[in-house]
């Protein structure tokens, strides 16, 4: 196969987090909101060196020869791409950022420099600097007979050259978390201005190094490494929480990846911290933006009057489908239901756990946990139900990246209230969503399980975009025991009724669905493959999709991250239309659709085709089969694929641009939040992209015309 066909996953992370900056661009989203997103890019970025390049630096280092199996890149040409559309990133980044701080000081919120504040204001900063900041202070100064001092992980510090005859002198000034980060300015007529900790300390320095004169400085943040294998590493004779606090510790010392400075600096002091770090100058980026953006939420509650400044507020609603009024058990036994996160909210679910937890009937509750909320709903009800002497059995992963101190806490709370507690198969992360629930009933046990395409945490279910089915079909929940079976026994399932699971027999149950669709176009027929993921790495699934076009099937894909397969090539993916919507909500639902009319299969998915879902996790997908959600979940996708306002599409070039077509705006998202408001059914007959019917997205918004966003 062409390399034109595939792009390099990297690469096509720097473009998802590029689709993420042009939301901060965006005068149409209200300026703290395009402030938080300049906030998200710096976040996910962050987490890209430490993760992906952090990475691929090991693999240099081991053998730079071994090739991405798509676009036969070697990791040092990886790195060195990487390195060059950060740079660029930087300064887009840069000029974003220093827009929105230019208009948000027309609407009186500013950020201050020591030499722009009143003869009062700079009383008060030398004051908090004299009481707050220099009492507390660290200050250290490098040269040739001196070690360098350790930097933390993503610490801000003073970086200054001090004046010096003997040789290059350094000085290092720590800006640590003890200091509050943001200093609010006394107010005047309702402004608010503000300094940050590193500007204070700058502006300060020269009393740090009372002997020696500054003759440069700036702000230096260093990001380290957090590619430590939690998987290979973890050693399952030792006690698993144990292990997993010392490889958490073990990472936070791992070698630096980035170096970012406010300004640039003397060629000799770059040179001497790219050699004490054992760096190279590609991998040091000036930044004029604050070098750490995550200060910008602590500016929201002194604007939360200014409504404009925000999105309007919106709650999740309840669904349709559910009845307050009725024990959630009950309903479940009835029909099937569906749960669309943020737009509905997550509290039947949550309901469902209180009412299992004492309902005197239920003899167990079985769970997965990634990633649950801090003081979170869900741990309260299992330990309750522990406590009311259910079994309890809860799978929880330690190994959630950057989770798994909230996640060793959890484990202890639930292991303290009698749950049993495993930790999960070696070698494999288990980011399935599963829960089950088993009754004693008249006529036995029965199951009710849910299968989720997101986290139980009821705090970001008012942020991602996500969906959960609750069923008490008895082959489901057969297959559900199987599932907690084998894991109670740190094993997998090989194969299951309708269940599919990773790492097994997911992918190879897709590329069978994907099979029969293209031998039905092959004779003839309408083949049709639509799929809604994070993102598309795994190189079968992808080979399979080309194949697909190949043989005249229809595939339409919302990707909003990565995507390894480029679309549109002419006589290779020409049948392949993808989009990717970033917008207010984090897109994190999966649907798998193969199939139309009365044929059409539907699933919902914890698993992503990534190689990593399906070859090194326990991933489910789950069979839709209500005729009402599968209407629901392929309305759904209608939707958000004809979105043509947030949705970007990728074209032949790899490139992605916004879709513009003359039909009337249709935001998904918001589609979605006046449709949860109003309460209503959905629209039934959303045109696919290739038919032309004008008007319609004037009927489908005249519906909803009294609803302003």
């Amino acid at each position: 196969m062409s390399k034109k066909v595939y792009d390099n996953r990297e690469i096509s992370w720097l473009k998802f987090n590029m689709r993420v900056l042009e939301e901060a661009q965006d005068s149409s989203v209200p300026i703290m909101e395009r402030l938080k997103f300049a906030s998200i890019y710096s976040s996910n970025l962050d987490e890209f060196f430490m993760v992906r390049v952090g990475a691929l630096i090991d693999q240099k280092q081991i053998d730079d020869n071994e090739k991405d199996n798509k676009t036969k890149l070697k990791p040092s040409e990886q790195l060195s791409e990487i390195y060059s559309r950060v740079a660029k990133l930087a300064d887009r980044k840069d000029k974003t950022f220093h827009t929105i701080c230019r208009e948000l000081e027309l609407k009186g919120v500013s950020r201050r420099s020591f030499k722009s504040l009143n003869k009062t204001e700079q009383e008060f900063v030398e004051k908090y600097w004299s009481y707050e900041v220099q009492p507390m202070l660290n200050a250290v100064i490098v040269d040739r007979r001196h070690p360098f001092p350790f930097l933390g992980n993503k610490e801000l510090f003073i970086c200054a050259k001090l004046a010096s005859k003997t040789g290059l002198l350094i000085g290092l000034i720590s800006c640590s978390e003890k200091f509050e980060r943001v200093i609010f300015l006394p107010e005047e007529n309702g402004l608010v201005s503000y300094m940050l900790i590193e500007d204070i300390i700058s502006a300060f320095a020269d009393k740090a190094f009372p002997s020696y004169k500054i003759e440069e400085r700036c702000v230096l943040r260093l990001t380290r490494s957090a590619d430590i294998s939690l998987d290979d590493d973890f050693d399952m004779e030792l006690d698993a929480r144990q292990n997993m606090s010392e490889l958490i510790s073990k990472r936070k010392r791992l070698r630096p990846v980035r170096i970012q400075l406010s300004r640039a600096m003397p060629d000799d002091v770059t040179d001497e911290l790219c050699a004490r770090l054992e760096m190279s100058p590609k991998q040091v980026f000036i930044e004029k933006a604050p070098l750490d953006l995550g200060y910008v939420f602590s500016l929201c509650p002194k604007c939360s009057q200014r409504s404009e400044m925000f999105y309007s507020k919106r709650e999740p609603q309840l669904s349709r489908m559910i009845d307050e009024s009725r024990p959630m058990l009950d309903q479940i036994a009835q029909r099937d239901l569906l749960l669309s996160y943020p737009y509905e909210s997550i509290k039947p679910f949550l309901r469902l756990l209180d009412e299992a937890a004492t309902d005197p009937d239920v003899v167990s509750i079985k769970m997965t946990l990634y990633r649950v909320a801090k003081n979170s709903r869900v741990i309260k009800a299992l330990c309750t139900a522990a406590e009311n002497g259910k079994e309890v059995f809860v799978l929880v992963e330690l190994r959630a990246r950057f989770d798994e101190e909230n996640n060793l806490e959890q484990s202890r709370q639930l292991e303290e209230a009698g749950c049993r507690v495993v930790y999960g198969p070696a070698g494999l992360k288990v980011h399935s969503k599963l829960c089950l629930i088993t009754k004693r009933t008249a006529g036995g046990l029965k199951h009710f399980t849910q299968i989720g395409t997101g986290n139980y945490n009821e705090k970001t279910a008012e942020l991602y975009a996500d969906f959960s089915v609750m069923t008490a079909n008895p082959d489901i929940g057969l297959d559900a025991c199987d599932v907690f079976k084998a894991l109670a026994m740190g094993e997998t399932v090989d194969s299951m009724r309708l269940l599919w699971a990773a790492p097994h027999c997911l992918q190879n149950r897709a590329l069978e669905m994907m099979d029969n669709e293209i031998r039905i176009a092959r004779a003839g027929g309408e083949g049709y493959v639509g799929l809604k993921l994070n993102s598309l790495t795994d190189k079968a699934l992808i080979d399979k999709l080309i194949e697909c076009s190949q043989s005249g099937v229809r595939v339409e894909m919302i990707i909003r991250g990565i995507s390894c397969l480029v679309a549109g090539i002419k006589g290779v993916t020409e049948n392949i239309r993808l989009v990717s919507i970033v917008g207010r909500y984090l897109e994190h639902g999966r649907i798998y659709i193969f199939g139309t009319g009365v044929r059409q299969n539907i699933y919902i998915s914890s698993a992503d085709f990534m190689t990593r879902n399906t070859t090194r996790r326990v991933e489910i997908a789950a069979p839709i089969l209500s005729d009402e959600i599968k209407e629901r979940l392929t309305d759904y996708f209608k939707v958000e694929f004809n979105d043509n306002v947030k949705a970007r599409e990728q074209l032949s070039d790899r490139s992605y641009i916004h879709v513009s077509n003359d039909n009337m705006p249709l935001d998904a998202q918001k589609h979605f939040i006046a449709e949860a408001y109003a309460n209503v059914p959905l629209m039934k007959t959303l045109p696919s992209p290739t038919e032309k019917k004008p008007g319609f997205f004037k009927r489908l918004f005249s519906r909803f015309s009294r609803k302003k966003q």
